[in-house]
């Protein structure tokens, strides 16, 4: 599969490029910039790289299979829409859209189309989050009773987009999404009622306190983007406790790890092999849109995840 990206964002150029290099089955095949300077580094990675110094050029090139999206929030819907009418699977990065709602017209699209159109959460790929959604079905630390988790890193920047309401900035849509997505996805479930407290900056929230009754457990957790850099979430069932200290940057925030406790006593610690994860979300990304296999975060599971965060902000007065 050959793949276009939008933008020469810092996430692309440090995440998504080398993954789509080292993902089995995969291409980069061109960039789309307008800016020489950003493309260089994707050049210097990859000189035959192809650069076209705008969206649309990208998108008529008849050579791309497949487009991962960076743009800043405000515009993913938008490029998505019009990259499914292009002929294009896409792969667009978090959040896909500011409102639940407007994910319905990219489902009606990717039905029509008969194209893959995802977000990009690379969470749902990694080997730790599939063991940690088969001991919670498995009933390992017995019944869920509660979920606490914390996500926070300092960025004060007031030029950077996620610090700027009119690009979809905050730190609920850039980082507050991964403890409710890991939720939902290792629970099978969706809150019921949700709570929350937001510190504002500039028209941003920059820390969330929020907490979510799922009926049989609840979950609480905080998210800020002027705190230091920290992430974990713990399942705490009726007969032990799963513990996660990389749940979301696993290898840049530390190993992939969970830490299984069963009495003050009794702790086993199962390590995982450092692995992409985001190499591993382009070829699941792939079979799914070549061979039709199931992709772990379809558009109806974003949709949903996008429902938790628009209760999470009206919660919250936003």
């Amino acid at each position: 599969m050959r793949w276009g990206i939008l933008g020469a964002a810092k996430i692309a150029r440090e995440h998504l490029a080398p993954a789509i290099q080292l993902a089995q089955g995969a291409e980069l095949a061109a960039l789309a910039t307008s800016s020489a300077e950003k493309a260089a580094p994707f050049l210097s990675r990859q000189p035959s790289l192809l650069v076209h110094d705008n969206y649309e050029a990208l998108l008529a090139d008849p050579g791309i299979d497949a487009v991962y999206i960076p743009l800043p929030n405000h515009l993913h819907v938008d490029w998505s829409l019009k990259a499914l009418a292009a002929g294009k699977h896409v792969l667009c990065e978090k959040p896909l859209a500011l409102k639940a709602a407007q994910i319905d017209p990219l489902i009606a699209a990717r039905d029509a189309s008969g194209l893959l159109c995802a977000e990009g959460f690379m969470v749902c790929h990694h080997p730790q989050w599939h063991r940690v959604r088969q001991l919670l079905a498995d009933e390992a630390i017995g019944t869920l009773r509660h979920v606490d988790a914390a996500f926070a890193f300092n960025n004060p920047d007031p030029g950077n987009i996620r610090n700027r309401p009119e690009t979809g900035g905050g730190a609920v849509y850039d980082i507050g999404v991964y403890p409710s997505v890991t939720t939902r996805f290792a629970t099978g479930l969706e809150p019921r009622n949700i709570t929350a407290k937001l510190d504002l900056e500039n028209g941003v929230d920059v820390f969330a306190q929020v907490e979510a009754d799922f009926g049989d457990f609840g979950l609480s957790f905080y998210c800020s983007t002027r705190m230091a850099g920290y992430q974990r979430i713990t399942f705490h069932g009726s007969t032990g406790v799963i513990e996660l200290r990389a749940p979301w940057n696993a290898g840049v925030a530390g190993p992939a790890q969970l830490v299984i406790t069963r009495g003050y006593d009794d702790t086993r610690i199962e390590r995982y092999e450092p692995v992409n994860q985001y190499a591993l979300m382009i070829e699941a990304f792939e079979r799914s849109a070549r061979e039709g296999v199931a992709f772990d975060c379809p558009l109806e599971f974003s949709r949903g995840n996008a429902v938790m965060i628009d209760a999470i902000l009206a919660a919250g007065g936003l």
